[in-house]
Order: C-alpha cells, then structure tokens, then sequence
C-alpha cells in the first residue's frame, strides 16, 4: 500500500512540477475546448508553495482555501505535521484526491464510486477521455447524500466595484479563454491585463484583510484581498508590495505597484487582475469586468 501511495504521488509531482501557483493555464485542445467549454484539467492546474518560517499545515490549508488534509494527502511527508522551512510542496486547486483509473473503466463508473456527478467528474478533469489519473473533488454534502452539485458559490457574493489603478487604462488580455501572443498557444485566463507603467501605484477596489503578499510562482510579487461575501481580489506581476499580512485595507489604499514580475503573458507592463469567489470547489476565478467600475 505505501509503495502504491508513492507511486500516485510521484505521478502527482511529475504532472505538476513545472507549474506554480499558474493564473494561465495551458489547453492544447481547441476545438475540444470550443465545442465543451471544458476548463484545463484539475491536474494541470497545481499548484507549488514554498514553506515560510512560521508557517503550519493548518495556516497553508487556510491560505489556498483547503482542508489540512487535502494539503497533507497532497503531500506525504507532512504527515505528523513535520514542516521543513523552504520545502517545496504541491498544492491542488481545490479539496479532493487523485485517483489512479482501473483499466476499463470508464467516468460514470468512477463517479458511481465516489458519488459524484458524472460530468461534473468529467468537466474537473478537462473533458479528457482517456486519462490514467483523474482528480475527483470533494464536493460538500450532508451525510449520506449523493453529490448533486457542482461549483456554486457557498455564500452570497456581496456588491464589489471598484478599479485598481487611478484611471482607466486599456486592457492587454482580457478574461477567458485566449492565444497567447508570445508562443500561440491557447490558455485560459483567468483575470485581466490591465497595460500600466512600470511603478504606477495599484490600489484595493475595495476594503478587505490582505491574505497574501508575498512572491509566489507565475504571478510574480502577489497580493491577494478577502473582501466580505466571500470575494477575493487578486493583483499580480507586482514591482513592490506596500501591505503586509493580515493588513486591514480600505478602498482605494494604495497596496503596491505595477511591475513585471513573474511570468507575464505580454512584454509590456501591466497589472494582472483577478476576482474570485469562494465555491465548494475552492476560490472560483470571475469575469472583472463586472466588477470594474471607476
């Protein structure tokens, strides 16, 4: 049983070593993506944490919107709470487990096995047809009830507006599914690319408790706001972070400033922009535009 364990979760490294906390994610599949809709796989969207000084199983979970023990089943050698200061570890985008497929079976039989809606299972791991490993979320439920339900906000969103920068700019890249213009590929985005010179000032569109700030993979320097009704306001490829953890801001404070840190999707500097929503499934990326107001 140990052997087979390390197996899934060497299999789970490999899947996910060159990832990061990715706000892009990569789909091959066009036509496929067209026809469905499908978001990337679940697999290919994990992300790497690099444990802080100060920091327990139980502070990560919290930051990542998971359980301690999605994050420890994740992560083997966490077990008995054994954190180790500048380890990497994985971190999937939401509750769940991996799960290897038996050879001929197929996904109404998987989802049969863990109650689970057969197209909610399929449409988690990107419509894919044929896959070895699958990720099949945990979906919150009353016990002994069949999961029914698929990604839905677990509380009422609360009126959000607001704009990040002092002044409307143009928007490089929007929300959703795009072409990158650097190598063609399609990927889906999950904010906006807002063009803004290098060390303009970047402000909170609204008033919140700073859950991140820090660097953090893809994103470059990131600042991450919990606002209340459960949204979350995301500002990435950051030159210098002005907050600091835990920092109760209100809207319009300046939080940091525009850089290229990380991996941006264009040369030119911008601020990368997301909202999310917290879902049974974790923190739900939302189109900004509806949340975008001077």
């Amino acid at each position: 049983m140990t052997v087979c364990y390390r197996l899934l979760f060497l299999c789970i490294s490999i899947v996910t070593s060159t990832l990061g906390l990715i706000h892009t994610s990569p789909y091959s599949a066009l036509a496929q993506q067209t026809i469905t809709g499908c978001q990337s796989s679940a697999l290919e969207r994990f992300g790497r944490h690099k444990i802080a000084p100060g920091e327990t199983v139980e502070s990560i979970a919290q930051r990542y919107n998971l359980t301690p023990a999605t994050i420890i089943a994740m992560n083997p050698t966490l077990r008995n709470n054994k954190i180790a200061i500048g380890r990497e570890i994985q971190i999937p985008p939401y509750n769940g487990i991996v799960v290897e497929v038996p050879p001929g079976q197929n996904w109404r039989q998987i989802a049969a096995k863990y109650k689970i809606r057969p197209d909610v299972l399929f449409e988690v791991n990107g419509c894919q047809k044929n896959s070895r490993f699958v990720f099949v979320p945990e979906v919150k439920r009353s016990p002994n009830r069949p999961i029914t339900e698929s990604v839905t906000p677990t509380s009422t969103p609360s009126k959000l507006a607001g704009y990040p920068l002092a002044e409307v700019v143009t928007v490089a890249l929007p929300y959703g599914w795009q072409t990158n213009p650097t190598n063609g590929k399609v990927f889906f985005h999950s904010g906006v690319d807002l063009l803004a010179a290098k060390g303009t000032p970047v402000q909170a569109i609204a008033d919140g408790t700073v859950a991140f700030a820090s660097e953090q993979g893809t994103y470059g320097n990131l600042v991450i706001i919990n606002h209340s009704g459960g949204l979350q306001s995301r500002y990435a490829h950051l030159e210098n972070i002005k907050v600091d953890l835990g920092q109760q801001v209100n809207k319009g404070d300046i939080v940091a400033t525009v850089g290229t840190t990380g991996t941006p999707t264009t040369n030119q500097p911008h601020l990368h922009f997301e909202v999310r929503s917290s879902s049974s499934l974790g923190w739900a990326a939302q189109d900004p535009r509806k949340y975008l107001q001077q």
